[in-house]
């Protein structure tokens, strides 16, 4: 394996990665090697007409912030690249050794972090009806990106990949043959950077090696998935063809009867754009509580908020269905863990979400689950048999490692 070298000839040891939405770009500049983040930064309201917000922080130092407009997202990256020479580090080194691209979607196509060139580029453009919200733009970072950085290689890491391990049985959905074979109708799962992530440090945590770990991830954020991991593979998730199916989100209503569709278009005249943004952009938290915002919720039902309290139980019930589900599919399972927003820093839904599963050998400790901690830690109780584990996930972290190891392996 050689290592990989920066354009200057020395040794590359940083991966910029970038997280190009249709509005925005978040990146971070990455020492894969020693968990370092040199950079951060972030670029919103792209194209939009208006001022937008750029921030880019160096190291641990103070963000340095400001507004402009941003046409377009070539405009929005030569801001970044200006920064960077402006404020460091200085990218014009050698130590760059690949960009690393976040793409939520690659079909059936991609299982394996993929060196970007115009094949792999037209087959992401060919994704794009699989997740039109997120390829286009995944794609314009991409091809923007690759002309700022014509002699570095590029990386797609896709949030899909982590999931084509899932056997036939799981993702298959009982469809007409044309659907499946001609239009790839099947269940893809997502978050699937962040799943390998945890699986990964999960193992480490519990002194064991990935493959013989079986746990039950819980990414909750605004957006959220369950996911069955055998031996280090993923073998369920809760996600779908698309986002919008599994547990209960921030705006996404999860899983839904599919004749609610048609219900909705003989008996309130509604077409399936304006079903499928409701149910994309308005459901959720948002339409049982009036927000998406998990801290809202848990305040107003501390308040005695009504509908807030439905939607704490209607959220934190269906996460408990998805556990005891993944239970009878791994069989034997090890660990529970708690990941991203939410599930890093809502103890009460942590508490609700595993409430009376004891019979599943799955029991958590009060005090150290309320504990005011951060980092990886355990929060279940001696007694119990399966391990609850809280790991804060670093998607940025696994998509500089891929991509790293990428290249390094070219």
């Amino acid at each position: 394996m050689r290592k990989a070298v920066g354009v200057s000839g020395t040794k590359a040891l940083d991966v910029l990665v970038l997280n190009a939405g249709s509005s925005s770009i978040k990146y971070q500049l990455v020492d894969p090697l020693e968990r370092v983040r040199r950079a951060v930064g972030l670029v919103e309201r792209i194209g939009d007409g208006g001022p937008g917000e750029f921030s880019h922080r160096v190291g641990d130092g103070a963000p340095q912030e400001s507004q402009r407009r941003f046409p377009d997202h070539d405009t929005a990256l030569n801001a970044v690249l200006e920064a960077f020479a402006e404020h460091g580090p200085d990218l014009a080194e050698g130590r760059l050794a690949a960009v690393g691209h976040r793409v939520v979607h690659g079909g059936d196509r991609f299982a394996q972090p993929t060196v970007i060139d115009d094949a792999v580029e037209k087959a992401i453009e060919q994704l794009a009806p699989l997740a039109p919200l997120h390829n286009p733009a995944n794609l314009e970072g991409i091809r923007v990106a690759r002309r700022a950085f014509p002699h570095v290689p590029h990386v797609a890491v896709f949030d899909t990949a982590f999931h084509q391990t899932l056997p036939p049985h799981a993702h298959t959905y009982a469809v007409p043959a044309e659907w499946r074979e001609r239009y790839g109708v099947r269940r893809y799962g997502f978050h699937g950077t962040s799943h390998q992530y945890i699986t990964r440090r999960a193992a480490a945590v519990l002194g064991r090696a990935p493959e013989d770990v079986n746990l039950i991830s819980l990414h909750l954020g605004n957006g959220a998935s369950a996911t069955a991991v055998a031996g280090g593979r993923s073998v369920e998730t809760s996600m779908g063809m698309t986002p919008l199916e599994g547990l209960v989100m921030g705006t996404r209503s999860g899983d839904l009867d599919p004749a609610v569709l048609g219900y909705l278009g003989r008996v309130a005249g509604l077409g399936l754009d304006r079903i499928d943004e409701a149910l994309s952009a308005r459901g959720g938290l948002l339409a049982l509580a009036g927000t998406g915002d998990v801290r809202d919720v848990l305040a107003a039902a501390e308040r005695g908020d009504e509908a807030a309290r439905l939607a704490l139980d209607v959220y934190c019930h269906r996460i408990r269905k998805y556990v005891g589900a993944y239970c009878a599919v791994l069989g034997r399972v090890d660990a529970i863990v708690f990941t991203a927003g939410v599930g890093e820093h809502a103890a009460e839904v942590r508490a609700r979400a595993l409430a009376g599963m004891q019979g599943f050998g799955i029991e958590v400790d009060a005090a150290r689950n309320e504990a005011r901690e951060s980092g990886e830690r355990f929060i279940s109780a001696d007694c119990s048999r399966i391990a609850v584990l809280v790991i804060p996930t670093d998607e940025e972290i696994e998509i500089a490692d891929q991509a790293l190891r990428v290249v390094e392996a070219a």
